[in-house]
């Protein structure tokens, strides 16, 4: 027998050398192309990451805008602005209602005090609050990353499964 006829046994043949045509893409029995199946769950990965990344920024704008308010409440009570301007009354009221309930946590003798530190802690804790939920989300909601593919030899023969690196 020379190299170049082909050997009468061959064993098993590898799952890659199935298709004996490369250029054929076989379908699947359910009638689907494993190309057209991959492009498929690419396209359900990648609207998965949109829809999350979307929804982490929500989290992230709601969240800093409410310690931006807090902040803002902060600087006005410093200040000393108007509390009968619109503008100063909405964001009192606006402050008071997202401080978590820390309006009365620190009861310092001087009001600014008072305001600088609840407001201060409550502004905090939001940001605080976005960055656990925003990378919580991620975690668990993205898909992981792309694991390389490991082939173990096939047997052939008598020569023994070689283990992969």
């Amino acid at each position: 027998m020379t190299s170049f006829e082909p050997d009468p046994d061959p064993g098993p043949v590898p799952v890659a050398y199935v298709n004996p045509n490369p250029g054929l893409v076989e379908l699947t029995p359910a009638g689907i192309s494993p190309l057209a199946e991959a492009q498929d769950r690419e396209q359900r990965r990648w609207g998965r990451t949109r829809a999350v990344r979307l929804i982490c920024t929500i989290i992230t704008i709601i969240t800093s805008v409410f310690a931006v308010v807090l902040a803002a409440n902060i600087i006005m009570v410093l200040g000393q602005a108007n509390p009968a301007n619109g503008v100063a009354s909405f964001v009192r009221g606006f402050a008071s209602g997202v401080s978590l309930g820390f309006d009365t946590l620190f009861t310092p003798a001087n009001a600014k005090a008072q305001v600088l530190l609840n407001d201060g802690l409550a502004a905090l804790v939001w940001l605080g609050l976005g960055a656990v939920a925003t990378t919580l989300i991620r975690r668990f909601a993205l898909p992981g990353p792309r694991r390389p593919l490991r082939y173990v030899a096939l047997r052939r023969r008598n020569i023994e499964p070689t283990p992969p690196r």
